[in-house]
């Protein structure tokens, strides 16, 4: 038996107002998950356990079957262990965007106009963070790349009791009500007004705005954490997986619950992403030594973010068929069972995370029956099956309970 995920990151939402009050999995032509949704089991689980932010972190984590409240320790640890930073018991993470903010000369008055610079490219943005980093970089801090505009900040015996906001929850708001406070907040917030004047008259910006491009105009830190400990997930659950994501985060939970994690050429994070180069490589893993693979698709979730009603359900209509079709199409002569949900919703409305529950549906290609229902949010809650555990919900996947 072969087991798939396929999570859709942020793909759920709520009714949208210029859809006729549908939601975009409603609108979305996605045959293949309402295939599986007629055939499978359909239902509702939490993701995000009460009292914890809903981030893709602490979401992912719980689908892959270790418990937040256990296990979470952070995002930007994760990112680390994905990039390849060593990291020390008494060093804390920050995650560190390359921002877009509005040019109002007193920085508490500045917009958050992008919270990805235009979703800059890597190596524009590598070049960003090498001057970052000779500028702010002293004995007990230092700035490394990532992808895109997602970068990571160390700092050796760093402060976690400081509150930092992910900049993607403050789209088109005023900055100064989301500055760091607490412990440590100061040296944070100095590093990032100074970072303005070190990226303002970089080349790279200079070609961006040319370009007609955003430019990246300062960092943003915030995602602190520590060094996380996993379980393997082959000790937890028994089984050799394989996942495949374009984001640093996932990778890291990856490497950190040492699994197996696979480049793709052209995957981006956006629905610019190679869903045919994730398909191929999918199926090829799956086909081969790995028993289980987790497929992750961060383009819902971007869209989310920028309230791009059009490409979140052309995402999800891409997923569908070039991933979720694709494996249909080619599994025909495998038992396979395919676990198919987002993380948390997105909503386009709210242009952030939420910590509703999420439809989820499992599909086993060894059984047939047959009912009417399609794969959305209502037709999953009038199932009347939720789950409120949702690490829980990897090991009845994968019949282990």
């Amino acid at each position: 038996m072969k087991y798939i995920v396929v999570l859709g990151d942020g793909m759920a939402d709520y009714p949208v107002e210029k859809l006729g009050k549908m939601t975009p999995l409603e609108a979305a032509k996605k045959p293949n998950m309402d295939y599986m949704a007629s055939r499978g089991e359909l239902g509702m689980v939490k993701t995000v356990p009460d009292g914890i932010k809903p981030g893709s972190d602490v979401a992912n984590l719980s689908v892959m079957g270790y418990d937040p409240q256990k296990y979470y320790t952070g995002r930007s640890p994760l990112e680390a262990a994905s990039i390849g930073v060593p990291l020390k018991d008494e060093d804390v993470t920050f995650r560190c965007n390359l921002v877009t903010l509005s040019d109002e000369k007193e920085y508490e008055n500045k917009t958050m106009i992008d919270y990805s610079s235009g979703e800059i490219s890597t190596d524009e943005a590598r070049k960003l963070i090498e001057a970052v980093n000779a500028e702010l970089c002293t004995d007990v801090i230092k700035f490394y790349a990532g992808v895109s505009y997602r970068h990571l900040m160390v700092w050796e015996n760093g402060s976690t009791d400081v509150n930092l906001t992910p900049p993607h929850d403050i789209s088109d708001r005023k900055i100064g009500n989301y500055l760091p406070n607490g412990e440590g907040a100061d040296k944070i917030l100095e590093m990032m007004k100074k970072s303005e004047q070190i990226l303002k008259e970089h080349p790279i910006n200079k070609e961006r705005i040319q370009a007609g491009k955003n430019p990246a105009t300062s960092i943003w830190i915030w995602g602190e954490g520590k060094k996380p400990v996993l379980d393997s997930f082959y000790g937890k659950f028994g089984i050799r997986g394989s996942v495949i994501s374009a984001v640093d985060l996932i990778k890291g939970i990856a490497k950190c619950a040492k699994m197996k994690s696979i480049d793709v050429e052209g995957a981006t994070g956006n629905i610019d992403t190679n869903f045919d180069g994730k398909a191929r490589a999918a199926l090829s893993e799956i086909t081969g030594d790995s028993d289980f693979l987790y497929i992750h698709v961060e383009a819902p979730d971007e869209c989310g973010h920028r309230g791009e009603i059009e490409n979140k359900i052309k995402a999800i209509e891409l997923i569908d068929e070039k991933i979720i079709g694709f494996l249909r199409e080619n599994l025909k002569n495998i038992d396979y069972k395919m676990l198919i949900l987002p993380d948390h919703p997105t909503p386009l409305s709210l242009k952030t995370h939420v910590s509703d529950p999420v439809p989820y549906v499992i599909y086993d290609s060894r059984k047939e029956s047959f009912s009417d229902r399609t794969y959305t949010e209502k037709q999953a809650k009038e199932t009347g099956i939720y789950r409120d555990k949702g690490f829980e919900l990897m090991g009845y996947f994968l019949d282990k309970v």
